[in-house]
């Protein structure tokens, strides 16, 4: 088989471009490859795909819609991306074809039933893998559990034909469907931080307010002298709890004390 002159020619003007620049096909690959796991941090999960061993970044998908597969599918169903549209390409094709087998009521053999899934925009997952190749970028996608069922597919940023996009470009198109979302352990941490510091001012600080706002003295206690008239015994103790009225003499008596008065005068006090 021939490669078609245009392809050649896009192939020949690549390389003179790389040689020109000192980096070679692979360095570049791999260049992109760094940049892509450290921007999405891969996560490891189970031999089985039961769980996860290693959480890395947790994606959040920004257009609709892509289709995945159960792990216990052994076919990663493939999206591809390109031109700024998502497409689950055959897999999409063949899971309508189940769907609209299920509506006729005939529904196609147990052996060609795949459990699927269409995740779309706003719906997190994971990334396993990343594969630079030759005509586009490929992500491995692992979700979460749905009803005990995790699922899983590759994402194909499919290159514009007969480019090789710079590293940015590449990062710019990926963003277009992915954004990795906050890592909230870390913005908790922020949160408490200024809070852990004015927690550590030193009561010295704190000095200057209780110097300016200094306690009301006491209040001197009450007194009750002999000749005092019973107004006045009222004004200082307030009503009594009874009062005994004996003639020319009264017995003004309190929780605690009892005062006598002779002709309306303070005479005794106990």
């Amino acid at each position: 088989m021939f490669l078609r002159p245009a392809i050649t020619k896009s192939i020949v003007v690549a390389a003179i471009l790389f040689s020109y620049l000192g980096i070679s096909p692979r360095s570049a690959a791999q260049g992109l490859q760094q940049q892509l796991e450290s921007t999405y941090a891969v996560t490891k999960p189970t031999d089985d795909k039961s769980d996860i061993v290693t959480a890395g970044a947790v994606l959040i998908l920004q257009k609709d819609k892509i289709i995945m597969y159960s792990t216990a599918n052994q076919v990663l169903p493939q999206n591809t991306y390109k031109a700024g549209k998502l497409s689950e390409g055959a897999f999409g094709v063949h899971d309508n074809v189940q769907k609209f087998g299920s509506f006729i009521g005939h529904p196609p053999p147990q052996s060609a039933q795949t459990q699927s899934r269409h995740f779309v925009t706003g719906e997190k997952f994971w990334v396993t893998g990343i594969a630079v190749q030759g005509d586009g970028v490929v992500f491995t996608l692992f979700s979460d559990p749905y009803q005990d069922v995790r699922y899983q597919c590759t994402l194909k940023f499919v290159y514009p034909k007969g480019t090789t996009p710079s590293t940015d470009d590449v990062l710019k198109t990926v963003a277009e469907v992915f954004k990795v979302q906050a890592d909230d352990s870390a913005k908790s941490d922020d949160k408490q931080q200024p809070a852990a510091a004015a927690d550590a001012q030193p009561a010295a600080d704190q000095a200057p307010a209780a110097d300016a706002a200094p306690a009301s003295p006491a209040a001197p206690p009450a007194t009750v002298a002999i000749g005092q008239s019973t107004d006045e015994v009222v004004a200082i103790l307030g009503q009594p709890d009874k009062i005994l009225n004996l003639g020319a003499k009264q017995i003004y008596v309190y929780k605690d004390l009892k005062v006598t008065f002779v002709k309306g005068k303070v005479t005794d006090a106990q």
